[in-house]
Parts: C-alpha cells; sequence; structure tokens
C-alpha cells in the first residue's frame, strides 16, 4: 500500500488528495501544508511550497511512494527536479517544462513555434509603453493584457476600452499591480467564442486527454466585473464533442508536446490547455502546467479508473492504465469572501457545511480555511467549492445550489449561473 504526499493548500490540493484516497493502493494520504478540509483525510505537514529542497526533504521524511505536487508555484521553482534527484517518485512538470506556465511570453514563442493556431500576440518589457501602446492601436477590442510572470491566476486584463488597456499596460510595466510578475507583459487580441479547458496527462512520450470542463472566470453573473481564479465549473460540456477533442490535440496538444521535446524538454505530469473555441476552430489561449482549479473540482469526481495508478504512471514515463470517465455529470460553485479578488475578507465563521455535505451527490473542498478551535472560518478569497455530481447536468446544477443556499458567512458572494446556459441549451 502506498503513502502520497500531496503538496499545497487549495481546492484542486483538497480534490486531488480526495482522489488519491479513493485508491484501493493508496494507504495514506498526507497533505502539506494543507488545509482543514485535507486534514480530515490524513495528517497535514507544515512545509514551504516555494523551497523545492523543503518538498522533497518532507517527502523523504514521511517515507512517500508518490509525491503530486499541485501548483504551478512550486513547479516552476523547481520542486520535482529537487524530489527525483533525491530519487523520489513526483507527479508533475521539471522546471524546464514548468515554464511554460512560468513565462507567458516564453509559452507563446513555443506556441508560434510548433504552429498552433492562437491569438495575435506581442510581449513587451520595461520603457516599452510607447511599442505597447502602438501595437493595442492596431488590435481591435476587447483587448486582453497579461503578466508575463505567475500571478495566482488574476494577471489577465480584459478590457472594452483603448483607455483601460493602456491603464494596464502601465500599471504592469511599472509593477505597481503585479510586481516582478508583470514587467514584462503579454498584449493579445481578444478572442470571441465560449472557453473550454482540455485537462492532459502526459508521460513524456503519450498524452491523454481527460474529459474536457469550462470554468467561469470573472466574478459576477453575466461574465461582469474582473477576473479572478475561477468562480465554477461543469462537465461535460455539451459543445466539447469528441471531435473538438480530438482536434484540439492534433493541432495544439500534440504540436506543443512536440515542440518541447525538439528543445530537449519531457513533459510529465497535467498539462491544462486553456482555449477558445473560435469561428475559425479552437485557439490556444493559455497553457498552465497543473490542474486547473476550479476545473479539477469537477474532472476528478468524474473519474471512474484509479487517479493514483494514472499519477504514478504519468511520473514513470509510461502509461498502462486505460483512463475512464463516470457518465454522470459535475459541477462546482465556488463561494468567495467579501472583497475578493482585490482586498479579501478573512475571518468570518462559516456556517452550514456539515449539512451542505451531507446532502446527497455533495462534497465541499476547501480552498481559503481555517481552524479555530470548533469553528470553520474564512482565510482566502475563494473560500469553498461546493461540487455536485448526478446522472444528468441539470441535476447535478440543482443539487449544487441548494447545498450553497445552506451555508453561509457574512459578505459571502458567488455566481448564480455556473452551467446555466449549457442546461438551458439541454434538450
Amino acid at each position: 500500500m502506498a503513502r502520497v504526499l500531496v503538496v499545497g493548500s487549495g481546492g484542486r490540493e483538497h480534490t486531488l488528495a480526495w482522489g488519491l484516497a479513493r485508491s484501493p493502493e493508496v494507504s495514506e494520504v498526507i497533505s502539506a501544508p494543507g488545509n482543514p478540509g485535507m486534514a480530515e483525510i490524513g495528517e497535514c505537514r507544515p512545509v514551504d511550497v516555494e523551497d523545492p529542497n523543503a518538498i522533497a526533504a518532507l517527502a523523504g521524511a514521511v517515507d512517500a511512494d508518490l509525491t503530486v505536487v499541485g501548483a504551478e508555484v512550486p513547479l516552476v521553482a523547481g520542486a520535482v527536479d529537487a524530489l527525483e534527484a533525491r530519487g523520489r517518485l513526483a507527479f508533475g512538470p521539471r522546471a524546464d517544462a514548468a515554464h511554460l506556465e512560468g513565462s507567458k511570453a516564453w509559452m507563446k514563442e513555443v506556441v508560434a513555434a510548433a504552429g498552433v493556431p492562437t491569438a495575435r500576440h506581442r510581449a513587451f518589457g520595461a520603457g516599452e509603453h510607447d511599442a505597447a501602446f502602438a501595437f493595442l492601436d492596431s488590435l481591435g477590442a476587447p483587448y486582453v493584457v497579461k503578466t508575463d510572470g505567475l500571478a495566482a491566476g488574476k494577471g489577465v486584463a480584459v478590457v472594452a476600452s483603448l483607455d483601460e488597456a493602456r491603464d494596464a499596460v502601465r500599471a504592469y510595466l511599472s509593477g505597481d499591480a503585479f510586481g516582478a510578475a508583470g514587467r514584462t507583459l503579454v498584449i493579445e487580441e481578444g478572442l470571441v467564442g465560449p472557453e473550454l479547458s482540455l485537462l492532459v496527462l502526459c508521460d513524456g512520450r503519450d498524452a491523454i486527454p481527460l474529459q474536457p470542463a469550462q470554468d467561469f472566470k470573472r466574478i459576477g453573473d453575466g461574465d461582469t466585473g474582473p477576473n479572478t481564479g475561477g468562480m465554477g465549473a461543469y462537465s461535460p460540456v455539451p459543445i466539447a464533442t469528441r471531435e473538438v477533442v480530438d482536434e484540439v490535440m492534433a493541432k495544439a496538444v500534440r504540436p506543443t508536446l512536440d515542440e518541447l521535446r525538439r528543445r530537449g524538454i519531457e513533459y510529465r505530469g497535467v498539462l491544462y490547455a486553456g482555449l477558445m473555441l473560435t469561428n475559425e476552430g479552437p485557439k490556444i489561449i493559455e497553457y498552465n502546467v497543473r490542474f486547473g482549479d476550479p476545473e479539477c473540482q469537477v474532472v476528478v469526481p468524474r473519474l471512474a479508473s484509479d487517479l493514483y495508478r494514472h499519477c504514478v504512471e504519468s511520473a514513470a514515463g509510461r502509461f498502462e492504465t486505460e483512463v475512464r470517465f463516470l457518465d454522470d455529470a459535475a459541477i462546482t460553485v465556488v463561494l468567495a469572501a467579501e472583497g475578493y479578488p482585490s482586498s479579501p475578507r478573512t475571518g468570518d465563521v462559516i456556517e452550514g457545511l456539515d449539512d451542505a455535505e451531507a446532502r446527497e451527490g455533495i462534497v465541499v473542498f476547501h480552498a481559503g480555511t481555517k481552524r479555530d478551535g470548533d469553528r470553520l472560518l474564512t482565510a482566502g478569497g475563494r473560500v469553498l467549492a461546493v461540487t455536485a455530481t448526478a446522472p444528468d447536468l441539470a441535476t447535478a446544477r440543482t443539487r449544487a445550489y441548494d447545498a450553497v443556499a445552506g451555508i453561509s458567512w457574512p459578505g459571502m458572494q458567488y455566481r448564480r449561473d455556473i452551467a446555466l446556459a449549457a442546461v438551458a441549451d439541454q434538450p
């Protein structure tokens, strides 16, 4: 029986710990640093997630048979490299491959070299305001301005006016908005169409697509307000047919992996392809080097095969087990703190969680919580992800929002339109 170490403390990592604990091959899941929800699955240990050597040392201390690195920060910092240097099996890309998310400018360079369909774009650095403004002038609305570096999922401005785009350029390049992460930026043309997230398992040679999901980035109903880390998701996605997935794999994912190999980079772990389904076909918006959050919360609960086995085989560089999914649908609704995403308030008491979790088909994943004695408090911007599964999307949606209605804290906010259009379009 295996001991698994999960590195991270968010809703994605809670979902991964939950999924791994369901494996008949796993005896123990240890989380670092974990959260109160993960503590109900197994022991939580403190660790500095930005320190690859500390992560590797902890994996040795707990004698982990597999370490699953959940978030982008430790992956970009080289956690997998450090683990492998100590002879530890680790799920996730090494630092050279993780640079695909660590630098959006480099990612765009790789995509262009691979001939992958994407938005027209250019990168700009400090002192290049005038060149950036000139490129903006050549585009039409909407305008997209992104930090080059990591910004916790919030470093993307999608704005309708040229003045707003110029303001974003000034704020990014000056460092006022995102510090060093924004002092190099990428400007893209705004693509039009429905978005799609495709998570792909990779073992360095082969690539296996998981079930697609669709997430909701903006804070408000009807896709209004600022971008967030994600306010909800659902799967399956009716518009993501087998033909669409095959096209994305053939025209985007596999050419990207081939280009990385040409550069001497082997990609293992999960590759997140963020797409726009345009009138000209699917186009890549971004690549991430880990499970999406909140996409993970709807893809993993639909998995019928063994998550642990898939992670082990990816880390070892040899897929052998068939990936299978349930026919059930899943939806997750993110509950966020007042003031999120700009200045979330923390320390509020969360009520009603036990009753929500007792409902049929409901699992609540913790994203930003902490324990204070017997009380559960808010401790982040995105606090909980309420996930429901059911035989169909409409029933899953009803279950999710019924559960949400029983949870409360002062200032709690959430979107009320997750999967609404998808359900309305179904016969």
